[in-house]
């Protein structure tokens, strides 16, 4: 089936069949341009990039700038990840739709969670499956504490700092309530940043109370509309079919291509492995490229996936 691509009829002119073979932001059709954000939020690691703002710029930009855009639909599934590269994804989307004066559309597939909703609270509407999952409205920090292991193995920690708190928190020293005290107060602050914009974003749209919204707390699809975190359940195809008509365009505005995106691991399942010994990273490149997949991994869990 061609859906942006009109077949061309034998009772049409030759130049009736050939406008028919152009694209739909060609021929004066509407346009929805869609852009796919999707991961954990924030530079993971080198050879594991995850959506950061200085990755997706240029797809926001080239997607607000289509000829015959209607509007802009954003397609999210990501779990959360940094809180500043979530903020700074969400301003430049609401910069961009004020200077292009189009309306922004949001779809959750599997998870539009933490920093992911903060990024889907870039739409002037969100629609989601009646199987995702939104909210998780919270901050959330962990580390490991090793300092009985190293005893044990008969390792010496040895850490030379200037500054009181420089060595805050380190996994190696047992843990200190003060330094606990000192993380759980930029918790909260970064928390309450996270709340106004829910607030701003969604306005009266909200329905839940605080304590229930901003618990950190998460929702499958038909309690998130019922809460006021999503407008309503619907597929992409299918809410963009409705309200622009049968004839949209829907071009995918695909991140850029090339050769050091393929050598950086962005386009196929095991190439972080091939860029790491072609970059002659060893052992250490490989460490650090596991250590990074189990912590993807642990993020994606939280939320059952």
């Amino acid at each position: 089936m061609v859906d942006n691509l009109t077949q061309p009829s034998d009772a049409a002119g030759p130049f009736d069949r050939l406008k028919a073979l152009l694209p739909a932001r060609l021929r004066g059709a509407p346009v929805v341009p869609v852009v796919r954000l999707s991961g954990v939020i924030g530079a993971v690691t080198p050879l594991r990039p995850g959506l950061t703002l200085a990755g997706v710029a240029k797809m926001l930009e080239r997607a607000f700038s289509m000829r015959n855009a209607k509007a802009v639909a954003l397609v999210i599934n990501s779990p959360g990840g940094s809180p500043v590269q979530s903020r700074q994804i969400y301003l430049r989307i609401r910069q961009l739709a004020a200077e292009k004066k189009l309306p922004v559309l949001v779809f959750v597939e599997d998870v539009a969670a933490s920093g992911g909703y903060m990024i889907a609270c870039a739409g002037d509407e969100i629609f989601c499956d009646p199987s995702s999952i939104l909210g998780s409205i919270g901050v959330v920090g962990g580390s490991f504490g090793l300092q009985d292991l190293i005893k044990k193995i008969g390792i010496e920690r040895r850490l030379y700092t200037a500054g009181e708190h420089k060595a805050m928190l380190d996994p190696f020293l047992p843990e200190n309530p003060d330094d606990v005290a000192r993380l759980k107060k930029i918790q909260r602050e970064i928390h309450a940043l996270f709340i106004s914009l829910v607030k701003q974003s969604r306005s009266t749209k909200l329905k839940g109370a605080d304590d229930v919204l901003f618990t950190g707390e998460y929702w499958a699809g038909d309690t998130a509309v019922t809460l006021g975190l999503a407008d309503a359940i619907g597929d992409l195809r299918s809410v963009l079919r409705a309200r622009f008509g049968d004839k949209v365009g829907m071009p995918v505005v695909a991140p850029a291509g090339g050769l050091l995106s393929g050598l950086l691991g962005r386009k196929a399942a095991g190439a972080g492995s091939l860029a790491a010994e072609g970059l002659g990273l060893g052992w250490s490149g490989l460490a650090e490229e596991l250590i990074s997949a189990a912590e993807t991994r642990a993020i994606w869990a939280r939320f059952g996936f």
